[in-house]
């Protein structure tokens, strides 16, 4: 089991929380704790051994002895499910179905829903359901209308935007607040929205990277779950700088995936804690 708490810091939370641990019997197997001294803001994980206590009980004991407002997050699942949205390319995509096969992913794949067919014959060798919801000759509404059809048959704890290159409507992401995470081709805050790598070839940058985040109603700004980068140099096109950041953003977002499915993530307002480990 594992339990997140983000709140007001004070003195004596470690102690009381580990009280109420040892009060409920649980073994607790690792506990990190950090806090932002100049928000006075006190953030955890910890990690326990499921001995069945009720979760409710549990979460109202942590509640009792938290400062007013806290958060706290319970998980008991073994394993989640993520639904995946793509468009085109197939790194990412290619680089989730693989862990999913070999069971390293962290998560099982509910489906892949598609704006273009291009990727169907990659998803079913892998025996996941392709769902195709063309975009071209319908309201953006519709479109999503559409997305959220197809959602609602599938349980999933996180939407993954593998390439999947249309930008959703505030609408549709406040429906799953803080479960949409996406790769964005570049090293955010730079280089934000469409062709990044021609913008870095064009300002003449030494580094490209890649962002994984939450997302949020504004476009490449929601709280950052990682980021990598890499170095380049005058002798790199354009064509050298995508394939060389083809391979980041598949790295920076299995990265995130492992990070977020594992728990190890708080979103606080626009920014991230990660316990890395």
């Amino acid at each position: 089991m594992i339990i997140l708490i983000q709140c007001a810091d004070r003195v004596g939370l470690v102690a009381a929380i580990s009280k109420v641990m040892a009060d409920a019997a649980f073994n607790i197997i690792s506990m990190r704790e950090y806090v932002n001294v100049e928000a006075n803001r006190f953030y955890l994980r910890v990690e326990v051994a499921d001995n069945g206590f009720d979760t409710l009980h549990i979460e109202a004991a942590l509640q009792k002895v938290l400062p007013p407002g806290s958060t706290v997050y319970i998980n008991t699942a073994v394993k989640k499910n993520v639904a995946v949205l793509v468009t085109k390319e197939y790194h990412c995509l290619g680089d989730i179905l693989l862990r999913n096969y070999f069971n390293t992913l962290g998560a099982s794949v509910a489906c892949v829903i598609g704006n273009h067919e291009t990727l169907r014959s990659l998803t079913e060798k892998f025996d996941i359901p392709f769902h195709y919801v063309d975009h071209q000759d319908r309201s953006k509404e519709s479109f999503e209308a559409a997305l959220s059809g197809i959602l609602s048959h599938y349980r999933f704890d996180y939407i993954i935007l593998a390439k999947f290159m249309r930008i959703l409507s505030p609408q549709f992401v406040a429906t799953y607040p803080h479960r949409v995470i996406n790769i964005h081709h570049s090293f955010l805050p730079a280089f934000i929205g469409a062709s990044p790598y021609r913008q870095a070839y064009e300002r003449g940058v030494k580094l490209i990277g890649a962002t994984a985040h939450f997302v949020t109603d504004v476009l490449d700004e929601g709280p950052i779950i990682t980021q990598q980068i890499i170095p380049v140099n005058h002798a790199h096109s354009v064509k050298d700088m995508i394939t060389l950041g083809k391979e980041i953003e598949e790295s920076v977002l299995a990265k995130a995936l492992q990070l977020v499915l594992q728990d190890r993530v708080i979103v606080d307002g626009n920014k991230t804690v990660v316990f890395e480990n």
